[in-house]
């Protein structure tokens, strides 16, 4: 596939407080190897039009920031090469399901506030010792399996935006925040599963997913939002009936070869 040398970037352009509805500015770029759909953006930012607005950060798909809508796909800016689109026009839209703060930037106090709901972080009861700890609250490799995929979330929020219950049902708590919870379920070191089963298991939580997929199919670091929703199902029946959950995080370990998407690598080897 060749890079072209020059490629129009067509921006969604939006500021809520000025009551104009959205509109698109067409903007052309000198495409250089390996610049990026971020690059671009900070081309014509620094060249063009200073008014550009976007959220970035590390620039190196970590930190989630720069999530957006490129040629209609939920994309990482930052991870998009200009070279793979494939193509000299290129559309950047800001991610649906989330109110727009201005151009690109959508404003995801939702997401981080449905994220918390769920108590995303390691719960004990044995207060004292967690937060004056004497020692080392030992995990396997193979009980981290169990989470691992999980935890390589970002909060980009790309599975949110990628929703469909989402767009129907602003209260649905939405993929990312329960993949979250089945991961602090399922880990080893935690106790907090009883209070955050009641968080999902009602009308609005695991209950709501339709199953589409397209939380799973848009993530970016390779989690499966909709494969950990389903488990948590799972879970959430059992914590109803009284069946006590496997311990050691081996909820993951029971899906056999479904657990396991391409491109998720094994835990971390052995250090001692």
């Amino acid at each position: 596939m060749s890079t072209p040398t020059r490629v129009h970037i067509k921006i969604q352009r939006f500021r809520p407080d000025e009551g104009h509805p959205p509109q698109f500015n067409e903007y052309e770029v000198s495409v250089k190897p390996g610049m990026t759909v971020n690059d671009a953006l900070f081309a014509i930012k620094e060249k063009l039009d200073g008014s550009v607005s976007w959220r970035v950060s590390c620039r190196m798909g970590i930190c989630g920031s720069c999530g957006m809508k490129i040629n209609g796909r939920w994309m990482l800016a930052c991870q998009t090469q200009i070279a793979d689109l494939g193509t000299e026009r290129i559309v950047l839209e800001p991610l649906p399901n989330y109110p727009i703060i201005k151009d690109l930037v959508p404003d995801l106090t939702e997401l981080y506030m449905k994220h918390r709901s769920v108590n995303p972080f390691i719960v004990r009861t044995d207060r004292e010792e967690f937060e004056k700890p004497t020692r080392e609250y030992v995990q396997l490799p193979e009980q981290m399996e169990g989470y691992l995929q999980f935890a390589y979330c970002i909060l980009c929020g790309l599975c949110n935006s990628a929703c469909p219950v989402i767009s129907t049902d602003r209260k649905f708590i939405g993929p990312q925040a329960l993949a979250q919870a089945f991961r602090y379920n399922t880990d080893s070191r935690d106790e907090g599963a009883p209070s955050r089963l009641k968080v999902v298991d009602e009308p609005h939580g695991c209950w709501r997913c339709h199953f589409a997929g397209a939380c799973s199919a848009v993530c970016p670091r390779g989690v499966d939002p909709a494969l950990g929703i389903q488990l948590l199902r799972r879970d959430s029946l059992r914590h109803r009936i009284g069946i006590a959950r496997p311990k050691h995080g081996a909820a993951v370990a029971a899906a056999g070869e479904f657990k396991r998407r391409k491109g998720i690598p094994d835990a971390p080897p052995k250090t001692v």
